[in-house]
């Protein structure tokens, strides 16, 4: 009778033990698949540049985290997840910093539209941006009461990041080389203007005084600027996640082109978004 019991006992240890070993090999496999199944983060500031991208999708989901609103879904089968992070430095940052605790992408496109700095550069043109830059971010030499403002001697400053416990000065932010290669890899079917590389500038400014816009070329190498792709690439760049700048210029008063239609450069820019990320599943 006691040996029964103690075969009886065995059998269930070994049975329990089975069980707990394939518990915890389901629950590696699942780890591994949520890894492998890591969103591409696709963003735009306002509905005109993220539009294109739902109508793309078509079934998504929506989800909404404070003020800032995300769509999750699909293109071309790839997983990925469209954020509207609003207008401006502060929202860009603050949208982007809950788009990687909440959905963990892989990479991040900040996309939409610009107004043109580089007298060559015609609207609906699209900039790559290889580097992005805080050109609000700047500082001025003492002035006594009385002698005025001299904006075109003010200076540019860096943006100080923390390292390994180390700070770091970065004047502009790269977007990553491997990303922008796979943009221009796709530029041939970009069929409404020229896809050039440049520099994108960022500030909670809308300029539009031809010698500041002039100044701000000269002196910073700006193709373009607009208000949320260097609080994006900062933030992007403390998470370590890889980051791609991608600009359609919308207005430009350097370039005489007498056109500003926002709504069709956010549409064009965000349907080359979304050959973008068909190349990057391939």
């Amino acid at each position: 009778m006691k040996l029964k019991v103690f075969t009886a006992m065995l059998i269930c240890a070994l049975v329990l033990a089975g069980c707990s070993t394939a518990t915890g090999e389901t629950n590696v496999s699942k780890e591994d698949e949520q890894n492998e199944v890591q969103p591409i983060a696709i963003q735009g500031a306002m509905d005109v540049e993220i539009s294109a991208l739902l109508e793309e999708m078509k079934d998504y989901k929506e989800e909404q985290h404070g003020n800032y609103t995300f769509y999750i879904g699909k293109i071309a089968g790839t997983p990925v997840v469209v954020s509207r992070t609003e207008v401006g430095m502060v929202h860009a940052a603050a949208s982007t910093t809950v788009l990687i605790e909440k959905y963990n992408p892989k990479a991040i496109i900040n996309q939409g539209t610009a107004g043109g700095h580089d007298p060559d550069l015609h609207v609906f043109d699209t900039v790559i941006g290889t580097e992005v830059m805080n050109i609000g971010n700047m500082r001025t030499e003492h002035l006594d009461e009385g002698q005025g403002m001299k904006p075109d001697e003010w200076l540019f400053m860096s943006t100080d990041m923390r390292e390994d416990g180390e700070e770091v000065e970065y004047e502009t932010f790269e977007s990553d080389p491997e990303l922008v290669k796979i943009a221009l890899s796709v530029a041939d079917q970009y069929k409404y203007g020229e896809v050039v590389e440049g520099k994108v500038g960022s500030a909670d400014f809308w300029n539009r005084e031809i010698d500041r816009i002039q100044w701000f070329h000269e002196n910073a190498g700006t193709s373009v600027e607009e208000m949320e792709a260097a609080s994006v690439a900062q933030v992007a760049k403390g998470f370590n996640v890889p980051y791609l700048s991608v600009r359609t210029v919308s207005n430009s008063e350097v370039s005489n082109d007498n056109i500003e239609d926002l709504e069709t450069a956010g549409q064009y820019g965000a349907e080359y978004a979304v050959e973008i990320v068909k190349a990057m599943s391939k």
